[in-house]
């Protein structure tokens, strides 16, 4: 399906020739959730079908889920053009769908919300605008600086400190690549597979099933990361330990302050690799990026997760908004 096409409008199917299109109307917003990237949502849309229109001058990507359209961003683009925008899209969602109910759109960052006030007349109540509208606020992304996550300094890094040392002490021969499509691409992947049966061999029976749902669309992306690395404008690590990929980690640039981690997995047996890892990625972020912070995304609800990400003391959590209609 090459286009869908709804009363008017003609959703182009959201594929690597969208990368440059998208890519322009994301210098026109400034904002540092790792939702806002072509890469990011090109690579987890591998097993569902986006489409993309530009409406009222402003990028608009759509997924396609059971039958029913979605939006996985606002519209990207001038503020001024936002909220037009975010109303004809909703009549898009609203004439293909079968509910209304199923209308929605995600990850929308605070800055984007500002445009509905914006938008108003000057002594206009913001809650009167609202007023066919529901905004709930979902999951936050996760926002260190650079510094912090490199020199880990102080008391509340000591932790971290102390398992990278007895990384480097265990595993004095170790080597960091950047990543290699070509060289690494087999060994990522074997790392991966060999990381879900560690994961699921210490997991609970009953949370198995649903861990392995979640990873079938990881797989994907990871594969589709692979296939489309060098088109993709992101940049990769690897960790070598006896010549065996032991952990990677792929990353990009957000705006021109914040970088983001896409995806990174480690060897469970190899104690200190994900924090080594993660301290080196971040050094190669600022070189390349030249950033002064790093988006490690949400914690997707997981408590675990999110222990982890507070662990490393972020410097601020961004919220992410998903807007309804009444």
């Amino acid at each position: 399906m090459s286009t869908l096409t709804i009363g008017n409008h003609i959703l182009k199917h959201f594929d690597l020739k969208a990368r440059d299109v998208m890519t322009a109307y994301l210098k026109q917003i400034n904002v540092d959730l790792s939702d806002y990237t072509f890469a990011g949502n090109y690579i987890w849309l591998s097993t569902a079908t986006g489409f993309y229109a530009i409406v009222n001058d402003t990028f608009c990507l759509f997924i396609l889920n059971s039958g029913e359209l979605s939006m996985l961003l606002p519209p990207l683009g001038k503020k001024e053009n936002t909220y037009k925008a975010i109303l004809e899209c909703f009549e898009i969602m609203n004439d293909h769908n079968s509910n209304r109910n199923y209308s929605k759109i995600e990850y929308v960052h605070e800055n984007i919300l500002e445009g509905f006030v914006d938008y108003l007349e000057e002594g206009t109540l913001i809650y009167e605008m609202l007023k066919d509208f529901i905004i709930e606020k979902k999951l936050v992304d996760y926002i260190y600086k650079v510094e912090d996550l490199i020199d880990l300094k102080g008391d509340s890094y000591k932790s971290k400190r102390n398992e990278i040392n007895k990384f480097k002490k265990i595993y004095p021969e170790h080597r960091i690549e950047v990543l290699d499509k070509e060289k690494h691409g087999i060994g990522v992947l074997n790392l991966f597979n060999k990381w879900v049966k560690d994961r699921t061999t210490y997991m609970p029976k009953e949370e198995v099933e649903v861990f392995l749902d979640g990873i079938y669309f990881e797989r994907f992306a990871i594969k589709r990361l692979i296939n489309d690395y060098e088109n993709l404008d992101v940049v990769g690590l690897v960790i070598y330990i006896n010549d065996e990929i032991k952990g990677f980690t792929v990353g990009e640039r957000i705006n021109e302050s914040t970088a983001s981690v896409i995806i990174e997995k480690t060897d469970f047996e190899i104690l200190g690799c994900a924090q080594f890892i993660f301290r080196e990625f971040t050094k190669i972020l600022k070189d390349k990026y030249d950033v002064e912070y790093v988006n490690v995304g949400d914690d997707m609800g997981f408590e675990n997760l999110k222990k982890v990400k507070m662990s490393y003391r972020p410097n601020k959590l961004v919220p992410k908004y998903t807007i309804y209609q009444k």
